[in-house]
């Protein structure tokens, strides 16, 4: 068992060799033995999906980025299958800074923006709030920023 508020600030890079799965649309479109988890106090972990892993046909460009004072500038796909989209669905970080370098050619997906995901068969549970893209599983105790009434913490 994890308590975010082990995590460290700035966040860490927990390379996992965890089965992570992620299904949108009737369709398995991540499925990877190596996601990198991003660990930082008072989230749940973010999980980032080596590209290779994912399927990009079902990624289209998201209009707008933002800005992490850790990783740099992050943009954002739209999830599309068949009639189904989901918008800003993920993002990536197309040149993180040094010390998030391991980022590169990673994507991270927000739980609660498609149908379902799973580390190692378990489902996940979406952080709450629209911003933040943490994974809440059993291995990991809060409680979670991202609440109403959080974003100060």
């Amino acid at each position: 068992m994890e308590s975010v508020w082990d995590y460290p600030r700035p966040p860490s890079l927990d390379p996992s060799g965890e089965h992570v799965v992620v299904e949108f649309g009737g369709l398995v479109v991540a499925d990877t033995r190596a996601p990198v988890r991003v660990l930082e106090t008072s989230h749940p972990p973010t999980y980032y999906l080596p590209m290779d892993d994912v399927d990009l046909t079902a990624f289209a460009d998201a209009a707008g980025t933002s800005w992490c004072e850790f990783k740099g500038r992050a943009r954002y796909f739209d999830l599309v299958v068949g009639d189904g989209v989901s918008p800003s669905a993920a993002w990536y970080y197309p040149s993180p800074t040094p010390r998030y370098e391991r980022l590169h050619r990673h994507v991270a997906i927000y739980p609660g923006r498609v149908d379902r995901c799973t580390v190692d068969g378990e489902t996940v549970q979406a952080q709450e709030g629209d911003f933040y893209g943490g994974w809440i599983t059993s291995r990991v105790v809060g409680p979670f920023k991202g609440a109403p009434g959080t974003l100060g913490w």
